[in-house]
């Protein structure tokens, strides 16, 4: 710990002792010490390189901008003294002034905020919002998956279900192609998942008992089946009672590249056809919606199916 008169010989010079002041009540930048006290960046940078260099506050940059801090964790005898200094000038009238300048520069950044988000009110879901990702939301939602067992039908390399996975109890992935379940399990390998199995077979015959799994997803898989409506049956045989089926896929549309560019067999399905056959399925509780729609043509909408086996 340094002397007790190199900490008085820094408290000693008002200023130092008003920014001191300042960052024990909030970590500001240069700009806003700059305007709670109302003096220039030259002498106020000067006296923070001092409070620095005595390792009274700490600094951090956040893109252009320096932001400093009072220095967390100070021996107590130290800290007294900085306290007693504060104590000392509290009812000054420069103080009073510098708390007036303060409560207005937290009041300007909480209506720069306020500001932004009145004006995309209403659009913040369509607008570009730096790290508002699909895949990061997908990320933190999945801590809120119980330890289920899960049937990926028609999996492919299982991009889903690796994700799954690192929740799920365990991941079933059902997929025709050979190709597919071999790079699939080179994954599941990789990523050291131990829960998920890749298992060849058809979406339509998967090769899973009965009443074995507690959720059945078909993700973007059954536009390419040859019979939608048995895939759906199946998925209801493996659900267990209280088991759930998941559908994403296309809604229905007119793209008829999509077969030769996507190998699609179905060209989306409409609403009023998915409801119909989880209810013919036997499953309950059945709802299907438009949950996307892409902004470029040929503008594929996504449907959402959820049903519930009793």
């Amino acid at each position: 710990m340094k002397p007790a008169w190199e900490t008085l010989k820094i408290l000693a010079e008002p200023t130092r002792l008003r920014i001191l002041a300042l960052l024990r009540e909030e970590e500001l930048s240069v700009a806003e010490l700059q305007e709670a006290l109302g003096m220039s960046q030259s002498r106020i940078s000067s006296q923070l390189a001092l409070l620095r260099q005595a390792e009274l506050v700490s600094d951090r940059r956040e893109g252009k901008r320096s932001y400093y801090s009072y220095q967390a964790a100070l021996p107590a005898p130290e800290e007294a003294l900085i306290a007693a200094a504060v104590r000392s000038v509290a009812q000054s009238p420069e103080r009073a002034e510098d708390r007036e300048n303060l409560e207005r520069v937290l009041q300007n950044r909480r209506k720069i905020a306020e500001d932004y988000f009145n004006l995309i009110a209403g659009r913040l879901g369509k607008n570009y919002c730096p790290g508002r990702s699909w895949e990061g939301i997908g990320h933190m939602l999945l801590h809120f998956v119980p330890k289920v067992v899960v049937a990926d039908l028609g999996a492919g390399e299982g991009m889903i279900s690796q994700l799954i996975a690192r929740q799920a109890e365990t991941v079933y992935c059902v997929d025709n192609s050979p190709k597919m379940v071999e790079v699939g399990k080179s994954l599941a390998e990789t990523n050291q998942l131990e829960n998920l199995q890749y298992l060849l077979g058809d979406l339509e015959d998967a090769p899973l008992p009965d009443a074995s799994v507690d959720i059945a997803l078909l993700s973007q898989a059954l536009h390419h089946a040859q019979h939608p409506e048995k895939a759906i049956a199946e998925a209801y045989r493996i659900a267990r009672s209280g088991g759930r089926i998941v559908i994403l896929d296309l809604k229905e549309h007119t793209f008829e590249k999509a077969r030769e560019l996507y190998a699609d067999t179905w060209l989306g399905f409409s609403e009023k056809t998915l409801h119909a056959w989880l209810k013919n399925a036997g499953f309950e509780n059945v709802t299907v919606s438009v949950v996307s729609r892409e902004a470029e043509e040929p503008n594929f909408e996504t449907l959402l199916a959820t049903g519930v086996k009793r």
